[in-house]
């Protein structure tokens, strides 16, 4: 699992988004030399221990994070809206959050992307709560992963997700079976966890052989993160809560309708 590198909204207010899409900033210079690091590293590897595929989070930073090693393994991009980054609820009455192109739309600007993967899963552009966001990563997981499995036959063993910080933290909790692992996730940092063969359940099963490193860069990790950050104390000792964060919609998108939402697997349950 692999977070974002460094964005050029962090260096400048005057970027350019080339999507058209309002949230979608760039990597900044800094952050296209972590992709290349994390490329090389991939690289240095030997074959049996590379990624065999990768999911990626349709916004354009994890898409340029990701298209370094994508090139040099010469392995194929899926886009996966499931792996999006995570907004706040939004402020009632200001419209909804902005949702990336479909892979096919993606393409033009990334041609090792391979359409033929459809997202299975989409949050609401209504925003997520804390847990809302680790259900979605939950939610993910618990199709995405039979799913791999049933599509390519078993062919990919090791899977590369490219998504962001908050996103990446929910995953690897849901992952591991602990919600309340503290992590802090900075820029291109790598987390590794392998599938405990005693059990065929999807999620809350792995072990973590790693925990968001950023060795494999010069500079190290940088920026990290963590849910601790919008956490604050309610007034009582000993009690913490999630902080209310007015985080409002796109202008505009008032009256758009918010679908597809969740999981898009119908048969999912029959397969389980």
């Amino acid at each position: 699992m692999h977070s974002t590198g460094y964005r050029l909204n962090w260096v400048t207010t005057t970027w350019k988004s080339e999507t058209g899409l309002p949230r979608d900033p760039p990597l900044a210079m800094y952050g296209l030399t972590q992709a290349q690091e994390l490329a090389d590293y991939f690289l240095s590897l030997p074959e049996e221990e590379r990624p065999t595929a990768i999911f990626s989070s349709p916004y354009y930073r994890c898409l340029q994070t990701t298209n370094p090693t994508s090139k040099a393994l010469q392995v194929p991009i899926y886009v996966e809206h499931g792996l999006s980054e995570w907004y706040s609820p939004v402020v009632p009455g200001t419209g909804l959050h902005p949702r990336p192109a479909s892979a096919t739309s993606l393409r033009a600007h990334f041609p090792e992307i391979d359409e033929s993967w459809s997202s299975i899963y989409y949050p609401s552009r209504k925003g997520e709560d804390v847990d809302e966001c680790h259900g979605r990563a939950n939610g993910l997981l618990s199709a995405l992963i039979p799913e791999v499995e049933r599509r390519f036959s078993g062919r990919h063993k090791r899977i590369l997700l490219v998504s962001h910080a908050a996103t990446v933290i929910a995953l690897t909790r849901e992952l591991v079976g602990d919600r309340n692992l503290p992590l802090r996730v900075g820029c291109c940092t790598l987390t590794e966890v392998h599938r405990n063969g005693r059990t065929p359940k999807p999620v809350g099963y792995w072990e973590a052989k790693r925990l968001v490193d950023g060795s494999h860069m010069r500079g190290g990790a940088s920026r990290d993160w963590g849910f601790d950050d919008i956490v604050i104390a309610n007034g009582k000792a000993g009690h913490r809560r999630p902080l209310v964060v007015e985080d409002p919609g796109h202008p505009g998108s008032e009256k758009e309708i918010d679908e597809p939402v969740g999981l898009q697997l119908m048969e999912l349950p029959s397969r389980m």
